[in-house]
């Protein structure tokens, strides 16, 4: 899959910048309120162990098949970073599937930064021949659940 190349993403307030190392830092400190975890378990990374992770998804996914996209998400006007985009890419047997993901820090929750990163995520992809979206949503992930019915994703049930 390397004929599927990363890019950014502009939408209205946001530009999605493709992840790079240098933004461990940063992101350490967007990504530290443990309720972040609720959902998906686990704790916040500290600033090196993010570096370490970040380093792990910028060289991409061993596996040939599969093709990892990573953002992170910048408030242009406000100069800063706010929260991550991704997209797993995957062979099928009806073309690329995408399975994605999103997270923005505390401060900026509930002021449409996820939906409209997300939003902008989801158009994007087809551009790369991806015609299957799908997000994990935890059934109590209310605010999640919100977000992927703004991109255009529907439950599924399973």
């Amino acid at each position: 899959m390397d004929f599927l190349r990363i890019a950014p993403i502009e939408t209205a307030r946001l530009s999605l910048v493709p992840l790079a190392v240098e933004y461990a830092r940063e992101m350490a400190e967007v990504l530290s309120d443990p309720a972040l975890h609720a959902f998906i378990g686990g704790a916040p990374h500290s600033a090196e162990a993010l570096h370490a992770r970040y380093e792990r998804l910028v060289a991409g996914s061993p596996d040939p098949s599969v093709t990892w996209w990573n953002w992170v998400i910048r408030l242009r006007e406000e100069g800063r970073l706010a929260g991550t985009v991704q997209a797993t890419v995957a062979d099928s047997e009806r073309g690329p599937v995408a399975e994605v993901a999103w997270v923005v820090g505390t401060p900026w929750q509930g002021h449409g930064v996820a939906t409209e990163a997300a939003r902008g995520l989801v158009a994007w992809l087809p551009e790369r021949d991806v015609r299957v979206v799908r997000a994990h949503v935890h059934p109590e992930h209310h605010a999640s659940a919100a977000v992927a019915r703004a991109a255009g994703l529907t439950p599924t049930g399973l």
